[in-house]
């Protein structure tokens, strides 16, 4: 996976997570996870590295902005 960009963590409550699962569908569910709670910028596909096992997901999160999904019940702090 390319370095993680500065600008990604410019500011508190902003946070690069990696996943690493055994299968495009178990990284996608966990991105899905992260979805229902907080904002996310999220990844379109996941990555294999030759020689290491499953795959790499990488997603960028928003703690300061709620999804605003049914899931859950804090109000969002901005849209």
């Amino acid at each position: 996976m390319k370095p993680i960009n500065e600008a990604h963590l410019a500011q508190p409550g902003l946070a690069v997570v990696e996943v690493a699962a055994a299968d495009d569908e178990t990284a996608f569910a966990v991105q899905e996870l992260l979805a229902t709670r907080w904002a996310i910028a999220p990844a379109d596909r996941t990555t294999h590295e030759p020689g290491e096992p499953g795959v790499r997901l990488r997603c960028f999160l928003d703690l300061r902005q709620h999804s605003g999904h049914k899931a859950d019940d804090r109000v969002p702090s901005s849209y």
